[in-house]
């Protein structure tokens, strides 16, 4: 009985598993590179979560909205340079008014607009502080 046919036929198929075997270790070694890349870039996005979360409090909190009149910059400046709170005539000689009735009051609407935005607080009649 000749067996040839039978072994040629036999390198036939391993090669042709060895092809295949070839190919899919070429594919699992860029598998496995992609996966390291893709694990690398999971690394690094959990770095600048950590970072960017342990900066959090140290960023400045989101303006609000103000009016649109050049006072409310100045009046929220008023407050940032001292540490209580203010009256109307206290903010009204911050920002440089004469003290007239009308210009006290004038600032006084203003600071109770501010604390309508939620920007300050009244915690008495009449005295006027940041939020905290």
């Amino acid at each position: 009985m000749n067996i040839q046919p039978l072994l040629d036929a036999l390198d036939l198929q391993e090669d042709a598993a060895r092809v295949l075997a070839d190919d899919l270790r070429a594919q699992i070694d860029g598998l496995q590179t992609r996966l390291r890349e893709a694990e690398m870039h999971l690394e690094h996005l959990a770095i600048t979560r950590t970072t960017v979360t342990g900066l959090a409090d140290r960023l400045p909190a989101h303006a609000p909205d103000l009016p649109e009149h050049p006072d409310y910059p100045r009046i929220l400046a008023a407050f940032n340079q001292t540490t209580g709170p203010l009256r109307a005539k206290d903010v009204c000689e911050a920002l440089g008014h004469e003290l007239l009735p009308k210009n006290v009051e004038g600032t006084r609407a203003k600071l109770k607009r501010l604390v309508k935005l939620g920007i300050l607080t009244e915690a008495d009649t009449g005295n006027f502080a940041r939020k905290s």
